[in-house]
């Protein structure tokens, strides 16, 4: 057997052998003309495109075989000879194939169109040459393929077929071959920890009992294994092994390739504690401020996620006050021998930096203005990280884009300027919607409606809607400009009017018709503190029914009709990351509402309002809300009119129960709620988000707990009294408002209460 560099000599011996072959038979004269036999496919301009002579050239044996080997690297001819017949050069050619058709056998797991679109990245596609060097690289990006997927087993046949007009026909048979998953993850070293809980720390892990449950992370993959060695560090790490490594990892496969075994050795090390945390270096701040930033004291046992927490506190400080190049080198000085380790914290802030200019875009119907007066960083000022971060939120509270990214960039040349770019994703703020739904809270739902909430590209919003439920008939419009004023006075226009039955609300039966006139203010106070006030003028008519309780008949007989004249006032507190899906901070509100001196119904409502997000991850938070209401009259009155008495129970309260079904009842035969003038509810919720929601947040799961109760003006708040409930709801915002649905199973039901556990709202856009 020939070895293989004797073969290449051969190869390349016999190649320029073909060449001057080809072209050693002509002699030397002047090109008058050339003519190219043997095309098929190809055109002779290529060819003359490609050929380094034309007509009036000198040809000789040099010149004709550099021709010949200008052909042959197109890669379109499989053989080229020159020839001579007088003063003319015949180009002599024979093409290779091209591939007409490619066919696939045997795919399952993947689909033709991404197998197709592999190869045509290899340079393998219909219609183009047949290059036969190039079938087995071809092969080998299949075979990737589904080793990529964790199966090593798959094979691939090919065969070609050749058809007419020198084409041919490429099938590819492909035996898939069985998912090759971990039998064993074995490590070797450990004496501190046991095997279960180091396993605990990876990705990458053996079946499961039922198979059909399993997930591709039983699939060896080789970035998986990095990062869970590298976790496996970290957890060592963070303990205090300051000396743990790897010292092997091995992965072999069994012969069938099903079955593939891990093995990592290990050398734990000893455990060291920290002797001291000096500080050193362009401090900025006191000494005392920074010391505070430090999570890891002297006696702690190390841990690095400690150190690292500490150093990036210390740079979070430092770019909130403009220093967003610093730097923090953490100088370790270990004692082996009694297991201790002393940190130096070098700090080093660099130049202050500012901002040159922010430049914004992405933004095609919204005009720069509206981004630009969210943004706490101003153009000229000091860069920092903190009004950044706020600068986000507030355009992500704006609801106007669907994604917002800002990026700092420093300015080329200069070490203390940064621009701020501004990358926004609008998404549609004006529809036009009608619809159908139904709710357990108010029946069948018919609605339509007109919103823009982004007016002229300024941020302005404005809504026309009417919405027809058996129980309620809205008709509402509503004009907001958040900035009134430079300052960021918002102000809010609205009129509307109601026709309500109570009897279809699952309520006490009476009827009212209402129309109302108003305003509301919100001043800002501060990033976060805001006041709101508000003023509208109401025309309110009230009639009996013939189940229209005692209770609400003197009433309704003494007051008609009556014009009120409602003020309403709040301070707000709010950190939220998002006002329509928050995944962290919180809002807090107390607020008023009552009608004036003058006002025919004079009563005044109290509101004590929190809720808090708690991100558990990029995607996971919980959610805690908790409310108290108070309601009472003044003047002649002296009772909360009823018309305006708290409800409890439904989709919006306490899931799992009626819809306003907890609480006092009135006397009639046929009992029904009357609600009361206090209130206390509360919920806690965890919140997963819809797999492929991630970004969007428009679709989660919530487990939650819910509880509450409302009581009459005659009882005591008896927290004995408030109904619980526990289950899971799904909640998307859709282009026609939120949609929820729960099922809540009641936890302390007494006799009487009215219990729903699967309750809806949601609604189905028809134009």
């Amino acid at each position: 057997m020939l070895n293989l560099n004797v073969k290449k000599f051969l190869f390349f011996l016999l190649l320029g052998w073909v060449v001057i072959s080809t072209a050693g038979a002509i002699d030397s004269f002047t090109i008058s003309d050339i003519r190219v036999e043997g095309l098929q496919r190809v055109s002779p301009g290529t060819v003359f495109n490609y050929l380094p002579l034309k007509v009036g050239d000198q040809i000789d044996a040099v010149s004709a075989r550099e021709g010949v080997k200008a052909l042959h690297k197109t890669g379109f001819f499989r053989e080229v000879q020159l020839k001579q017949e007088g003063t003319v050069l015949i180009v002599e050619v024979h093409e290779r194939p091209s591939i007409t058709q490619i066919d696939f056998v045997g795919n399952k797991i993947i689909d033709k169109d991404e197998l197709v679109t592999n190869l045509r990245q290899a340079g393998f596609a219909e219609g183009r040459i047949y290059n036969k060097g190039l079938v087995e690289s071809v092969k080998q990006e299949l075979m990737q393929l589904y080793f990529a997927k964790g199966r090593y087993g798959t094979s691939v046949e090919i065969t070609v077929t050749p058809q007419k007009r020198n084409r041919v026909a490429v099938t590819f048979d492909i035996n898939e071959a069985a998912v090759a998953r971990i039998n064993e993850i074995k490590i070797i070293g450990n004496k501190v920890f046991s095997d279960d809980r180091l396993r605990d720390e990876f990705v990458l892990t053996t079946p499961g009992l039922f198979l059909f449950f399993s997930s591709r992370d039983d699939q060896y993959s080789k970035d998986k294994l990095e990062g869970d060695l590298e976790s496996l560090k970290s957890f060592y790490l963070d303990r205090g092994y300051l000396d743990f490594k790897i010292e092997s990892t091995q992965v072999s496969m069994s012969s069938d390739k099903t079955s593939i075994y891990l093995s990592i050795a290990l050398s734990e090390g000893e455990q060291y504690s920290i002797k001291e945390v000096k500080i050193v270096g362009n401090l900025v701040f006191t000494r005392s401020e920074l010391n505070k930033l430090i999570t890891i004291q002297p006696g702690d046992q190390f841990s690095r996620k400690q150190l690292n927490d500490s150093r990036r506190a210390i740079l979070d400080k430092l770019a909130d006050e403009g220093y967003a190049f610093a730097s923090v080198a953490a100088l370790p000085n270990i004692d082996q021998q009694n297991h201790t380790v002393e940190f130096t914290l070098d700090i080093d802030p660099g130049r202050r930096v500012y901002v040159r200019r922010i430049n914004i875009s992405g933004n095609m119907a919204t005009q720069d203005e509206v981004i630009r007066r969210e943004m706490r960083l101003i153009e000229g000022g000091w860069f920092s990280a903190i009004k950044l971060r706020r600068s986000r939120v507030r355009l992500q509270r704006l609801d106007l884009f669907a994604n917002v990214e800002i990026r700092t960039p420093a300015v080329p040349g200069s070490i203390d300027q940064v621009d701020v770019n501004v990358v926004v994703e609008e998404k549609s703020t004006g529809s036009f919607m009608g619809g159908a739904g139904y709710s357990t809270e108010d029946g069948l739902l018919l609605m339509a409606g007109v919103e823009f909430r982004n007016l002229f590209g300024e941020g302005k919003g404005l809504e026309i809607r009417i919405d027809n439920t058996s129980a309620r008939e809205e008709y509402k419009i509503i004009y907001k400009d958040p900035y009134t004023t430079l300052s960021g006075v918002s102000r809010e226009l609205y009129a509307e009017s109601e026709k309500y039955s109570a009897d279809e609300a699952n309520t006490s039966s009476y009827l009212m018709n209402s129309a109302r006139l108003g305003v509301n203010y919100q001043f800002p106070m501060t990033e976060f503190y805001s006041l709101q006030s508000g003023l509208s003028v109401e025309k309110l008519s009230l009639k009996s029914t013939d189940t229209t309780p005692s209770e609400y008949d003197a009433f309704i007989n003494s007051n008609p009709e009556a014009w009120n004249y409602k003020i309403t006032s709040g301070l707000t507190y709010d950190t939220r990351d998002s006002k329509t899906w928050a995944m962290s901070g919180g809002v807090r509100t107390a607020s008023v509402e009552f009608t004036g001196p003058g006002s025919e119904i004079e009563y005044y409502r109290l509101f004590l309002k929190g809720s808090q997000y708690i991100s558990l991850s990029d995607t996971i938070s919980l959610h805690g809300r908790a409310e108290l209401g108070y309601g009472d009259g003044y003047g002649e009155l002296g009772q909360l009119p009823f018309y305006k008495n708290f409800f409890m129970g439904g989709p919006s309260t306490v899931r799992g129960y009626r819809s306003r079904s907890i609480g006092p009842y009135d006397d009639s035969a046929d009992p029904k709620p009357i609600g009361g003038s206090k209130r206390i509810v509360g919920s806690l919720e965890l919140l997963i988000p819809y797999p492929g929601s991630e970004k969007t947040r428009d679709k989660r799961f919530a487990f939650f707990v819910d509880g509450g109760q409302v009581y009459t003006p005659r009882d005591d708040i008896d927290l004995g009294e408030i109904r619980y409930s526990m289950g899971i709801g799904f909640n998307w915002l859709s282009a026609i408002g939120p949609i929820g649905l729960s099922y809540g199973v009641p936890i302390n039901p007494q006799t009487g209460d009215q219990e729903e556990r699967f309750q809806v709202s949601m609604g189905f856009i028809f134009n």
